[in-house]
């Protein structure tokens, strides 16, 4: 896998462009929030409108169509929990924990995502975890010690709170996403369009009934723009283009360095300073999570 990765691929360099993009919409997020966006119905705005750019992909093809329309209840009542976990409380808590917490910091928190799927899994599913992964959840672990350690006495309560609200969901999203497509059989346009949707207009509404309805100058518009179609529309559908290309291991790494581009992009615009046992504290995590999602 190294070998791949050190002579990049298109659909390694795609991936990684991919990446690229999801890691600028922290800082995207961090500057609408500076805007006075409140931070749900910034949330609700990205992904109804996200989902609506999907939407009119999806009418437009007659087979996504039929297959959508042939989904059982069953199916359905699975979308509808993956869209209210996947959008409305992974992605509204982390909006919500962007607007308390630096964004290297909690970048941090979600990380933990594949350690903490793999712990319920093994509990609820009775999947079996090897030796190398919980080995690379301690690491993990401690190197989150190592950089949680000194900014406690600095760092929001509730933004940590929040923060492990939105890896908890993160993590439930990940598992009834299994779920979904493991049973379903469904493209992955028909499975994202619906559950964005819902999801969505559940956070713009939440976000309207507690802040009221925003005034958005053109600034704001054109970052929730900007993060529905590019860094949400085309960047997912660009990622499931990837994976048809992709061994699990290598999507894995790539999705990985997103939280070094994070703590990088969030020092250099938004001027989040790191030291250098911080920057040795995600390099450890770094390791760990990739051992915790490597596949031998």
């Amino acid at each position: 896998m190294l070998r791949s990765l050190a002579r990049p691929s298109t659909p390694a360099l795609q991936a990684l462009f991919v990446t690229f993009l999801w890691s600028t919409s922290w800082v995207l997020i961090k500057i609408g929030l500076s805007e006075q966006l409140a931070p749900l119905t910034f949330a609700g705005l990205r992904y109804t409108v996200a989902a609506a750019v999907l939407g009119a992909w999806l009418v437009r093809s007659p087979a996504r169509r039929a297959e959508l329309a042939s989904t059982t209840p069953a199916t359905r009542w699975k979308l509808a929990a993956l869209g209210v976990v996947m959008y409305a409380l992974t992605q509204g808590a982390q909006f919500v924990g962007l607007d308390l917490l630096p964004a290297a910091t909690l970048s941090l928190l979600l990380s933990f995502t594949p350690a903490l799927v793999t712990v319920v899994a093994v509990k609820v599913t009775g999947e079996s975890a090897q030796t190398r992964q919980w080995l690379g959840m301690a690491v993990a672990a401690g190197g989150a010690a190592i950089y949680l350690g000194p900014a406690l006495g600095v760092t929001s309560v509730a933004g940590l709170v929040v923060g492990v609200v939105a890896l908890t969901s993160n993590a439930g999203a990940s598992l009834l996403g299994r779920l979904v497509n493991r049973d379903a059989n469904l493209s992955p346009l028909v499975v994202t369009t619906p559950t964005m949707a819902l999801g969505g207009l559940l956070t713009l509404f939440a976000g309207v009934a507690i802040d009221g309805v925003p005034r958005l100058s053109l600034d704001a518009w054109a970052i929730v723009v900007w993060l529905a179609i590019v860094n949400t529309a085309f960047a997912f559908t660009l990622w499931n283009h990837t994976l048809r290309s992709l061994t699990a291991t290598e999507s894995s790494a790539i999705n990985n360095t997103m939280l070094v581009q994070i703590a990088v992009l969030a020092w250099w615009v938004l001027g989040e300073d790191l030291s250098g046992l911080q920057w040795m504290a995600l390099a450890i995590v770094s390791l760990g999570i990739w051992l915790v999602r490597r596949r031998p």
